[in-house]
């Protein structure tokens, strides 16, 4: 049985996206192909306010958070750490062999950015990795407050998981002078899974080419060498390209500003929502605007809730990992999902759950 996506991805895919990766395929060095590369980065460019590159990665966001422990850091990085996602990155880290410190704080709290200033003074560290939207958590951590922290360390390549916020939330990349920020396309994009996309400044790009062992599927300067011929580095899931091609389309009609106010308003629903059922994980203040993280605190079975959705053809997400199922359920406003569409799934659980 077809069920509407309210996890935080993969996300629901609109039919008519969808019809497009039935597009024939191309070949991946063709012009046809350097065509439609081409006509791709401009629009992602627009909807991301930025001029540098932009690579595009067969791959989930995961593979670009290993490429940037292996592409920016010959000296020692910096992790900072507030769930589940942020904390496997420093996990790659290590398992990259890099020399890892890190700011971790209790789950459904934010990063400190003045921690981050405070260890970035000591000059011990040449990378520093920050998730901007914590996906176990619901926590959307500030942003804004790093970069003009980040201003005073010119020698620290910026790195950003942006992978549950980017094509939800109004980057403005350029403005904000992040190095590397990263997402993956069955998110906020609204695609199916299977492609990732990374902006990278110049400045990341200039350390690529100091550090050794950067492996071969993600050695960022052979990206670049690619990049500049329209091109990805190896066969590229072409018919997400096809359907990225048309998302963005819809993107820029729509308006990224309008797209994030549709975000906001989604998210204002249900945190309202959830103070009156329930109550929000994350901590006030940082709470996310492309997905909810609810605390359990009638101690309902998420599992039988979700199955009785699933009757009603929906679906939402248990919290994540054994710090946080059944203690947390999380609700996603991502993508192209509707405020109306969130009012019906609000109303299906009160139903259910006789509230």
């Amino acid at each position: 049985m077809y069920k509407k996506l309210f996890i935080p991805g993969p996300t629901e895919v609109r039919e008519d996206v969808l019809e497009k990766l039935a597009t024939p395929q191309i070949g991946h060095r063709s012009k046809e192909f350097q065509e439609l590369f081409a006509a791709i980065i401009p629009k992602l460019q627009k909807v991301l306010y930025t001029k540098n590159r932009i690579f595009l990665g067969t791959n989930s966001g995961t593979g670009f958070m290993e490429a940037a422990v292996r592409n920016f850091s010959k000296k020692r990085i910096l992790s900072t750490i507030c769930g589940a996602f942020s904390d496997r990155w420093s996990k790659i880290a290590e398992a990259n062999g890099k020399e890892v410190d890190k700011i971790e704080v209790e789950w459904g709290k934010h990063i400190p950015t003045e921690e981050i200033d405070k260890a970035l003074s000591t000059g011990k560290y040449d990378c520093l990795l920050y998730t901007h939207n914590e996906t176990s958590t619901g926590v959307m951590n500030p942003i804004d407050e790093v970069a003009e922290i980040m201003k005073k360390y010119p020698d620290v390549v910026w790195c950003v998981d942006a992978v549950s916020s980017m094509g939800g939330y109004l980057f403005k990349v350029d403005e904000l002078g992040v190095d590397f920020i990263l997402a993956s396309a069955q998110k906020c994009w609204a695609l199916p899974s299977g492609l990732a996309v990374a902006v990278i400044s110049d400045k990341a790009i200039e350390r690529a080419k100091e550090v050794p062992n950067r492996g071969y599927y993600f050695d960022m300067l052979t990206f670049l060498k690619y990049y500049e011929k329209n091109q990805t580095p190896t066969t590229p899931a072409i018919p997400h390209l096809f359907a990225l091609n048309y998302q963005l389309d819809k993107i820029i009609d729509e308006g990224m500003e309008n797209r994030y106010n549709r975000h906001i308003k989604m998210a204002e629903y249900v945190r309202e929502w959830a103070k009156k059922y329930f109550a929000l994980f994350p901590e006030e203040g940082y709470e996310s605007v492309t997905l909810t993280t609810v605390e359990n605190t009638r101690g309902i079975s998420v599992a039988d809730l979700n199955k009785a959705l699933g009757e009603r053809g929906k679906m939402l997400s248990n919290g994540y990992g054994s710090k946080l199922k059944e203690k947390t359920f999380r609700i996603a406003h991502m993508g192209d999902i509707t405020l109306d569409e969130i009012k019906e799934l609000l109303s299906d659980i009160e139903d259910i759950l006789g509230l």
